[in-house]
């Protein structure tokens, strides 16, 4: 059941409890439902009867009766090392191709509330597909980032990024510190700047590579990195090439951190005992595969109480939260000037490409002189860039008009309705309730494929996830609302999920409708529902 915890004296709170609440301005809500136990047998049942007839297919192709199209090693390299890992690849030949025809699927349109998909089809059960040559039209997009809309071949941004690219060029054919620096890049990185209440910032021409390059410039040997147990790919590979020590601590879990934050301070860098040289939190703003946002109010208190240092990545945040769309640190109403290096992407809430770093203007200048990223990648391309610059200031209200504002309202609105009538329907569905990215649970790996399938015949066009990219028994559908949706689209899309939800089985949920709170409840904090 969810639990909660109030400011109200009457409730007796415990002391840790209440001081965590004295940090929130605003109701925090996240759900987590567990796993029902049958479900949890059946899900590791089924992966079991794969992994046994997968080791039956693997014996017929070893004798040749099963022709075998995955990469592996010659045979006159069977004395080496293997190249490849051995699960995965089994993985990937057993599991993953019966279920492949639910990605990669080629989109020839703008990823807008709809899209045009290009048919196609396997005549070797997924391992290679031909076009048809037929376009499957308006099919409803519920997997895109375009939480504010700007994905559109129309309007102000498209005619500002087509203007740009008669007047620079697509390529700038250089680096930022020699020939590729422009203009736009300057007014991009100033914009940025003021946009999140930072002294400067930098833009990079990749998202991933943000995080990726730039955190090997911040931390290094005799470093300690505390890492959540869910931050994104690009976040652990920056960690991992850094060189510093990394500890993981649990999801969104304060004590957990706060234990090793401890741990860190009393007994220092292994066998020597010195003091870290630097203590740095990563941390996400919205967690892509949860829905759940990061409990900065707390995060920052302990960073404060520790003299640690943190790096927020708001890729999925920047934009899509927050009364002004200013992200996590806008949505809980605190000082920018508390996250010591704030990172987001523009890949998302901004219908471009690239990212940026943000902060005090003696950490940028120090990355445009360490970061492998700022000082060997190519410059930006000018139509992203203006792409970018045009979106900002709409969100910004820098435009003259309020479709910024209308936007952001139209995405909060969205969402909550979308989660509303997805719990109510009895869907188990994970993170805060203010997230627009919407996790439902799926569980067994036969489902995976089966839903991707039957919302695409129903002209839905939607994500399905599962292992590696989450753990192997939480396979899940994940939807991302937009500020580009209508309710007409919400409910038609709703209406195909219940529909396939039955067929599937799907809803797992043994919850009723959470109740609405009455008003002298409204500072109450929801904590994390794990029963």
């Amino acid at each position: 059941m969810t639990k909660i915890a109030c400011k109200d004296q009457h409730q007796n709170p415990s002391s840790q409890q209440h001081n965590h609440l004295l940090l929130y301005n605003k109701a925090f809500v996240e759900q987590f439902e567990e796993t029902p136990l049958l479900v949890a047998v059946l899900t590791y049942v089924g992966y079991g009867i794969l992994t046994i007839f997968g080791y039956l297919r693997d014996f017929l192709r070893h004798w040749g009766m099963e022709k075998c199209h995955v990469a592996r090693e010659r045979e006159e390299q069977k004395d080496f090392v293997p190249l490849y890992q051995d699960f995965e690849n089994f993985y990937t030949r057993n599991l993953y191709m019966r279920i492949r025809d639910n990605w990669n699927r080629p989109i020839c349109s703008v990823p807008g509330a709809k899209m045009d998909l290009l048919e196609r089809a396997s005549k070797d059960y997924n391992w290679t597909f031909q076009h048809t040559g037929k376009v499957v039209k308006d099919v409803i997009n519920m997997g895109s980032y375009n939480y504010l809309g700007f994905a559109e071949n129309t309007g102000r941004c498209a005619d500002a990024a087509t203007e740009s690219t008669h007047h620079y060029g697509v390529g700038v054919g250089s680096t930022r510190r020699e020939m590729g620096n422009l203009d736009l890049h300057e007014e991009l990185e100033q914009l940025v700047a003021r946009f999140l209440g930072v002294e400067s910032s930098m833009a990079f021409g990749m998202g991933f590579a943000t995080n990726s390059m730039n955190i090997p410039a911040l931390a290094g040997k005799g470093c300690l990195i505390l890492s959540d147990e869910l931050n994104h790919a690009s976040l652990v590979l920056g960690a991992r090439l850094s060189g510093s020590i990394i500890r993981v601590f649990k999801h969104n879990n304060m004590a957990s951190l706060e234990k090793l934050l401890r741990d860190a301070i009393v007994h220092g860098q292994p066998r020597t005992r010195r003091p870290w040289k630097k203590i740095l939190i990563l941390v996400e703003g919205i967690y892509s595969m949860e829905g759940s946002i990061v409990r900065l109010p707390e995060v920052i208190a302990l960073k404060k109480r520790y003299k640690a240092f943190l790096y927020l990545d708001e890729a999925h945040s920047i934009g899509a939260l927050g009364p002004r769309g200013g992200g996590v640190v806008d949505y809980f109403g605190l000082d920018p000037k508390d996250v010591d290096i704030m990172m987001g992407t523009f890949t998302k809430s901004f219908g471009a490409a690239g990212g940026y770093i943000g902060g005090r203007r003696e950490l940028i200048d120090y990355l445009r002189s360490h970061s492998h990223s700022a000082i060997y990648a190519t410059s930006m391309s000018p139509p992203v860039s203006q792409q970018i610059i045009t979106s900002m200031k709409i969100i910004m209200g820098e435009d003259g008009t309020s479709l910024g504002g209308v936007r952001l309202k139209q995405l909060s609105e969205n969402t909550t309705y979308f989660r509303r009538k997805l719990r109510e329907m009895g869907f188990i569905i994970y993170g805060n309730d203010d997230s627009p990215v919407v996790p439902m649970m799926l569980y067994m790996p036969a489902k995976i494929g089966a839903f991707g399938r039957e919302m695409l015949k129903r002209n839905i066009g939607t994500v399905v996830v599962g292992f590696p990219a989450t753990p192997i028994i939480e396979s899940r559908a994940r939807f991302c609302v937009s500020a580009a949706h209508t309710r007409d689209i919400l409910d038609t899309a709703l209406e195909a999920i219940s529909e396939v939800g039955d067929v599937l089985q799907l809803k797992y949920s043994r919850h009723q409708r959470r109740p609405h709170l009455p008003s002298s409840l409204d500072s109450c904090l929801y904590l994390n529902d794990e029963s």
